[in-house]
């Protein structure tokens, strides 16, 4: 799911698109090759790259439009230039690029159409006023449509246009209130109607191009799902009726549908599963039964003979559920019903919950604990009249309220562990929350409903529909991520460059998002100056110290304080929010930052008379070579961490001047002639730079063992194939786990983080089985059993392993997700598994997509 508006995507997608790219590489996991699936990543690469290099003459250009020289505007733009974080962002295939030249233009469009403004009436209305108020319209709704950090770009403008109304509302002399107004409109339609316009259209574009359904479906409601390409329902029957095959969908939590499968609970009652699915599925469907029998009247016309079974109801006459009426929920794969009790649940040990299960077999009618009692939500209901009254499908809301210990049917955000294939917990909650208690029927299936039944489906929204619950979607997701994460930076760090964050490292070289230290040391002094300079002025004011009659003083504290605004709305907020935080979120307040500590140096070398600097011009000019030449230098001292380029033990310590810089020179090497030792990259090319979150650099991959031989003495057993007598050879199996640093894991230690992290092969050796000659044994000697690990999710391919014919020994299983010897896959001789910890290592930068499931960031 994606947690930000669609613009920088969609032109990462156009330059992929033109490139060739298919769109079927999904940049899930972090350190996939690019290279053999023929991803067009350096013309997606370019796209951030442009906007890394347009924001140097944007600097340039904002610094003349605020008035500065040439020299200094210059100067600004080298600083740009050789900002290491901006430079290390721009190189990946991100969005923080296009969020920085998107503000920058907005800051270079509304800088002009202030000098257009500030020439009087005689220019008001003119195309150049307009163009500069129009083109900040625009620049402001493209950056609100990369993130919406935009928002705060938005505030900017829009503060300071209050106060350009509020000077020309007191100019009585020269402003008409006709006039005022004019002005009013002018920037209401430029500043308001063509951002949020041009914000719709984005996501217009974005629903255009994607009409196929994916992985973030699920946090969509079903009204916007059945939008999208195969994910349309046919019109089903609105009754539902006893005997009806039907689909739950909960109401919250993104819809997922009620679900079983033939897995049992490893705690608790150890009866099946009972979860919440996000997918179609045939382990979604339930027949309703009423809580007793239909009475078999033809056979038996007393009524003391009932119909058993669940499909006792197909021939029968279609009898409607109502507000009130008891069933039970039949599940037709397993032959089983709901079932709630007095039993904790495996994941929520509250006691306000109980574990649901499904319980029975095929011939069984169930118990007390099956029943259920429908509470029709009138307030939720939509549509007719009766669905006020009888359950119908997808407009009827209810709640199953448990007969026997009168709790309701809940779900929650709380994920299963790998044996529950992380599907979603369901509990029966006494008392829980009204949005996780409310259900309604999707599907809905009757023998007995003909075809002339009355039908429904879900409304189509329209675009207005689908463009405001996605912007619902987006600010909560955005508001979940409140998880710790292990490179999260919190704003008071960001000034003063206390923290990076660690996007890749591989053969001991390493990428780190870390600035120019000088450069943002040196532009937060410059606003803390401002801030001081201001703070002063205020007190001179209130003491009626005339220094506002100075034209160069007044000039100092508005040119300068607008940039300062500018830095504070971008930095400030985020002392409001409570989810995951990184220091690529200071990135536009650097830039303002940049343009302060610029036009400070301006007015000191070239505006300012009185301190000898203005009168002297070399002064300043040799000020500013030797700031830039220092900057240069440092980010050439740091200019392995940007580019991932080979680097020493002792140039890395030399440059790590903050202990909480946590990047670990340990992972280099200590001579560049060590790098030379290194295994060649492979013809494909060299493997993608991700932005992961690794604590340093991945352990280099071993070497393919496959092509070594060696003989296992072994038992003097016949195998397939062979002669009674001859010399056999024993197959070896063993499974070994290793963390991400590649130390090994004895079965405590593993046993310990099941459950709490996901393990995954990383490598696998092999052996080939050969005779006492050398000649390699054919086929059929070596036995493939399972393995008692899944691969994916359910009925996933188990763990393989291989058995000698006559040695009784089984590979053993790691755990849910390793990955093994596919199905049918000829396997001979040993076969050694090293499980890796992957996902406990795995973090990184900032998890802003598919709802923070994971931790990782890489590219896109």
């Amino acid at each position: 799911m994606d947690v930000h508006p669609p613009l920088a995507k969609l032109l990462i997608t156009l330059a992929g698109w033109l490139a060739g790219f298919d769109g079927e590489f999904d940049f899930k996991d972090i350190g996939k090759d690019y290279v053999e699936p023929n991803v067009p990543y350096v013309a997606m690469r370019l796209l951030p790259a442009i906007c890394g290099v347009l924001a140097v003459p944007t600097m340039f250009l904002t610094l003349k439009a605020a008035g500065c020289k040439t020299t200094t505007a210059a100067f600004g733009a080298a600083l740009v230039t050789f900002e290491n974080g901006l430079v290390t962002q721009s190189r990946l295939i991100l969005l923080d690029s296009p969020l920085v030249i998107f503000t920058a233009l907005t800051a270079l469009s509304w800088t002009s159409f202030i000098n257009q403004h500030e020439l009087g009436q005689k220019a008001a209305f003119k195309p150049s006023w307009w163009f500069w108020l129009a083109a900040t319209g625009v620049t402001l709704g493209a950056t609100v449509s990369v993130k919406w950090v935009g928002l705060f770009t938005i505030a900017w403008v829009g503060s300071l246009t209050v106060l350009q109304l509020w000077v020309l509302l007191g100019d009585s002399k020269t402003v008409t209130t006709r006039m005022w107004f004019k002005h009013l409109f002018a920037r209401i339609f430029c500043l308001i109607v063509i951002p949020i316009t041009f914000y719709m259209a984005m996501f217009a574009i974005h629903f255009t191009c994607l009409v196929n359904p994916g992985d973030g479906d699920g946090f969509m409601s079903s009204e916007f799902q059945s939008t999208l390409n195969s994910k349309g329902m046919a019109d089903v029957p609105a009754d539902v009726a006893f005997g009806s095959r039907i689909s739950l969908r909960h109401h919250n939590t993104q819809g997922g549908y009620l679900h079983s499968h033939a897995h049992m609970y490893p705690e608790g009652s150890k009866q099946q599963q009972i979860t919440l699915y996000p997918h179609k599925d045939e382990n979604n469907v339930f027949i309703a039964e009423n809580q007793t029998q239909p009475i078999n009247w033809a056979q038996d016309p007393t009524g003391n003979t009932t119909i058993s079974g669940p499909l006792a109801w197909d021939s029968a006459s279609p009898e409607y559920i109502k507000d009130g009426s008891v069933i039970k929920l039949y599940h037709i794969v397993t032959d089983r019903r709901v079932h709630s009790h007095d039993v904790r649940p495996p994941i929520t040990e509250a006691e306000w919950q109980n574990e649901v299960s499904a319980y029975g077999y095929d011939g069984f009618e169930g118990d007390a604990n099956d029943l259920f009692r429908v509470e029709i939500i009138k307030s939720m209901s939509s549509g007719s009249r009766a669905a006020k009254e009888r359950l119908r499908t997808i407009e009827t809301k209810f709640k199953l309220v448990h007969l026997m210990t009168g709790c309701v049917l809940f779900s929650h955000k709380v994920k299963l562990p790998a044996w529950g294939f992380e599907q979603q917990e369901v509990t029966c909650a006494r008392g829980g929350t009204l949005p996780n208690s409310v259900w309604y029927v999707e599907s809905n299936a009757h023998p007995a409903l003909g075809p002339q039944a009355e039908k429904v489906n879900y409304r189509n929204p329209g675009f207005l529909g689908k463009f405001w619950e996605l912007q619902q979607v987006i600010w909560t997701t955005n508001a979940g991520l409140v998880e710790s994460h292990a490179w999260d930076s919190r704003p008071p760090s960001w000034p003063v460059l206390r923290r990076g964050i660690n996007f890749w490292g591989k053969d001991h070289r390493q990428i780190y998002l870390i600035g120019n230290p000088l450069i943002w040391l040196a532009s937060t002094a410059a606003v803390a100056l401002y801030i001081a300079f201001k703070g002063l002025a205020v007190l001179r004011w209130q003491r009626n110290c005339n220094d506002y009659s100075n034209t160069t003083f007044r000039r100092f504290d508005y040119e300068i304080g607008v940039s300062v605004l500018g830095w504070a709305f971008h930095y400030f907020p985020f002392f409001l929010m409570q989810r995951q935080l990184f220091l690529h979120h200071y990135f536009p307040a650097l830039f303002f930052a940049i343009l302060t500590l610029c036009q400070i140096y301006d007015f000191v070398t070239a505006r300012v008379a009185g301190l000898g600097v203005k009168e002297r011009p070399l002064i300043g000019w040799t000020g500013a070579v030797v700031f830039l030449a220092a900057s240069v230098a440092v980010f050439a001292l740091n200019a392995p961490l940007a580019y991932g380029n080979q680097w020493t033990k002792k140039e890395c310590e030399r440059v790590k001047i903050f202990d909480k810089w946590d990047w670990d020179c340990n992972n280099f090497f200590d001579s560049y002639s060590e790098y030379s030792l290194l295994p060649s990259a492979p013809a494909s090319g060299p493997a993608p730079t991700g932005q992961a979150a690794h604590a340093g650099p991945a352990a280099p991959v071993a070497e393919d063992p496959a092509k070594d031989i060696s003989v296992t003495p072994g038992l003097n057993l016949p195998l397939p194939g062979q002669v009674s007598g001859q010399p056999g050879q024993v197959v070896e199996q063993k499974i070994e786990y290793r963390d991400e640093n590649g130390v090994l894991l004895d079965e405590e230690q593993v046993k310990a983080l099941e459950g709490k992290v996901s393990f995954s092969t990383r490598y696998e050796t092999r052996t080939r089985l050969v005779d006492p000659d050398g000649n390699e044994i054919d086929g059929g000697v070596a036995v493939e059993v399972d393995g008692a690990g899944h691969v994916g999710g359910e009925g996933g391919a188990g763990v393989r392993g291989t058995l000698a014919e006559g040695v009784e020994s089984e590979t053993p299983a790691a755990d849910a997700g390793i990955g093994g010897t596919p199905r049918g896959n000829d396997a001979r001789g040993d076969v050694a598994k090293a499980a890796a910890i992957g996902k406990a290592a795995d973090g990184a930068a900032e998890p802003e997509a598919e709802a923070a499931k994971a931790t990782g960031r890489g590219e896109l």
